[in-house]
């Protein structure tokens, strides 16, 4: 997931969410983390899955493990 030389690297489970695409459910998961973590070095989706209404899909959900190094 991450890559790291020596030390130790966290992950982390969040949901991105996205009216348009999974893939943009991914990228809004990473964008909204880096606000508050710094040096995300991987991203690895978990599971996908969408919030039908009206035999429409209204909403992208996708699940992703976030890595970063501990300093």
């Amino acid at each position: 997931m991450g890559h790291i030389d020596e030390g130790a690297v966290k992950v982390i489970e969040i949901i991105g969410v996205s009216e348009k695409s999974f893939d943009d459910a991914v990228k809004q998961a990473v964008e909204k983390a880096s606000q508050s973590i710094s040096g995300i070095s991987g991203v690895e989706v978990v599971k996908q899955g969408a919030r039908v209404d009206a035999g429409k899909i209204v909403q992208y959900r996708a699940v992703v493990k976030l890595a970063f190094a501990v300093k």
